[in-house]
């Protein structure tokens, strides 16, 4: 892990000493963490600042400075608050399908919340505990089933995948949007100009049309990951 990571694991993974005695600090890494989401959620990641939040928590940037180094470490910290740690789990353990199903629920209604964080959550970078747990938590759903590990990593990704695809596309269409009927009222727009060159996408879009529903990707989608990891979970069953 490279020295350039170092104050993001610090601030992240602790420990967090405190000071044995003097004032209590008016400040600290929650309270940071929340500010900073909160311009986030209201105007995106882009608006969000040291400058900003040292302002919305009325203290000066330098006076931020000493809890959090820059915004790199800053944005870190937003992402576990926001994201983590992974509700508790109901009483009475279901089965895999089930507990796979609950969790991209829950995931996809945090990137509802909080849609910035699909930003945030791109590439190579230090998790915190928070969001950590959720990567647990689905691992951990798998236990029995056979799979390997590399199989159950590669099975949250998979769900992570789809969570994130249906929520940029959400986010797209703005907050009060839905994207399948925005983009069927485009398609069929455009069917009705060249739909002699496109005969099965005319087809398919009648068929969408007359069936109503909302989210339904999401759904489709989801439920087809489920099936698909129930028939290998079969076949290692057998």
């Amino acid at each position: 892990m490279g020295d350039e990571h170092a104050e993001a694991v610090r601030l992240l993974w602790g420990p967090h000493p405190k000071p044995a005695r003097g004032p209590r600090p008016t400040l600290d890494l929650d309270r940071i963490a929340r500010a900073g989401i909160e311009i986030a959620d209201s105007e995106g990641l882009a608006d969000v600042s040291m400058q900003r939040v040292a302002a919305q928590l009325g203290v000066t940037k330098m006076a931020l400075y000493r809890y959090v180094p820059g915004k790199a470490e800053l944005v870190a910290l937003m992402v576990d608050a926001a994201i983590g740690p992974y509700p508790q789990v109901r009483a009475g353990r279901s089965g895999w399908r089930e507990q796979l199903e609950e969790w991209a629920r829950e995931l996809i209604h945090v990137f509802r919340q909080h849609p910035w964080a699909l930003d945030a959550t791109v590439g190579p970078r230090i998790m915190g505990p928070g969001e950590l747990s959720w990567l647990e938590r689905a691992v951990s759903a798998l236990d029995g089933t056979k799979l390997s590990g590399a199989e159950r990593m590669d099975a949250a990704v998979l769900l992570v995948g789809h969570v994130r695809g249906i929520s940029q596309q959400a986010r797209a269409t703005g907050p009060a949007g839905n994207p399948e009927a925005q983009l069927g009222a485009i398609l069929g727009d455009l069917m009705q100009a060249h739909g002699e060159h496109f005969p099965a996408l005319t087809a398919a879009l009648t068929s969408a049309a007359q069936s109503h529903g909302q989210d339904q990707a999401w759904e489709f989608g989801l439920q087809r990951i489920l099936d698909g990891l129930a028939v290998l979970i079969d076949e290692r069953a057998r």
